[in-house]
């Protein structure tokens, strides 16, 4: 929001004077009519957030389909914005699943479209909307990996790959999954640590607040099941398994949908447990015997959203930051997510369409250039002449 603020200057367009005698040309930045959103249930206020702050603020009207997982804050969002004095009509919301999406996606009222959700869902939304005519950006999955060299601080790395890991359950876009471990002590050392942490997390409901509890419930019994299919296919696919949170009850909410922090060692790339995405507490250690391999391994795998280094080496973390095939990277941050002024996007899989959410690629996509190019008499009051203006000028024709 406070980024949007800021549309007087984002939005401000070129100007060129006397390209040609007496021509001048500038150049707009004009809204682009109605614009969709399509966010998924982990991050109700903030995803939408990306988006319409800066449709609205360049001139364009709005309409959210939020997941109907969690519909309900959509509609206290459009009721804050009522409040704020927006007029009707210039936000809206409409509940549903994939029949409206396809309405929203194929009406040809809509002239863009965002979504945030998983690959096989964006690469579905780009292609449908894209056919349509439509500009689109489609943030899909991710398996986000950081390397942890031999020189890397233990105490800080641990903290900051079980937040990473183990925060808001694994249930987002850029929570930690992989850690490459580069050596076999440096990969000892740490699956001693963080089997250590993990002993003290503390699970349990996430509707009181405070710091009671270090980690909730997913979102629902159909997800629970799939991480803990992944957590089997792990096992039977020879990973080793240090920590099991298959097996969790926690008083009073035994038919909750709790997933405890799970932790594998010695996963390889061939495992589904390392190539998918599973949304879930669940982090896989992946042994290599040096940087390159490391840097190898990530830039294998099919998506590319984020990535992130320890070490106190600053030639490897400047190495890793310009080689690692990464939207966003981080150098001792387990979780790069840049602030609104800067854009938010993957690379590979994890992204379809050119342009990012929010920042100055937000701004980008919910306008569009028009040019001008201007010719005034220099002497209005004059007495008209066939004559053309000495140095302007002349377009190239084929005649």
């Amino acid at each position: 929001v406070e980024f949007a603020c800021g549309i007087p200057h984002l939005q401000k367009g070129e100007h060129s004077a006397n390209v040609g005698r007496g021509i001048d040309s500038h150049a707009i930045m004009q809204p682009l009519g109605v614009c969709v959103g399509i966010t998924p249930f982990n991050f109700p206020a903030m995803v939408p957030m990306w988006m319409f702050p800066i449709a609205l603020a360049t001139g364009n009207t709005f309409v959210l389909k939020p997941s109907e997982k969690d519909p309900s804050l959509a509609l206290k969002l459009a009721e804050l914005l009522k409040e704020a004095g927006l007029p009707d009509g210039v936000f809206n919301v409409i509940q549903g699943d994939k029949e409206a999406v396809d309405v929203l996606l194929t009406d040809e009222r809509v002239q863009a479209v965002s979504f945030v959700g998983s690959t096989p869902v964006a690469e579905y939304i780009y292609s449908v909307a894209s056919a349509h005519g439509k500009r689109c950006q489609a943030l899909g999955g991710a398996k986000n990996h950081c390397v942890v060299m031999p020189d890397a601080d233990k105490e800080m790395t641990l903290s900051a790959i079980m937040g990473a890991a183990y925060g808001a359950a694994g249930e987002r876009c850029m929570a930690l999954s992989v850690v490459v471990a580069v050596g076999e002590e440096t990969a000892d050392a740490l699956v001693a640590g963080l089997t250590a942490h993990i002993a003290q997390m503390r699970v349990g409901p996430g509707i009181h607040p405070g710091p009671e509890f270090d980690m909730g419930p997913v979102i629902s019994a159909p997800h629970q099941a799939k991480i803990l299919g992944y957590i089997e296919q792990g096992i039977e696919q020879g990973a080793t398994l240090c920590c099991d949170g298959r097996h969790l009850e926690v008083a009073g909410h035994e038919r909750g949908f709790f997933v405890g922090p799970t932790l594998f060692d010695r996963v390889t790339p061939a495992m589904s447990i390392y190539q998918d995405e599973m949304f879930g507490p669940v982090l896989c250690v992946v042994r290599v015997p040096d940087y390159q391999s490391a840097v190898d391994l990530i830039n294998r795998h099919p998506y590319g959203n984020g990535s992130a280094i320890f070490t106190q080496n600053g030639n490897s973390a400047r190495q890793f930051s310009e080689e690692v095939q990464a939207g966003m990277v981080g150098i001792n941050v387990p979780i790069p997510v840049p602030m609104a002024f800067h854009s938010f996007g993957g690379w590979k899989r994890s992204i379809f369409g050119p342009l990012n959410v929010h920042g100055n690629d937000g701004v980008r996509f919910y306008t569009r250039m028009k040019t001008i190019t201007s010719r005034w008499p220099t002497n209005p009051l004059a007495a008209p002449t066939a004559e053309p203006i000495a140095g302007s000028f002349t377009m190239p024709t084929m005649g």
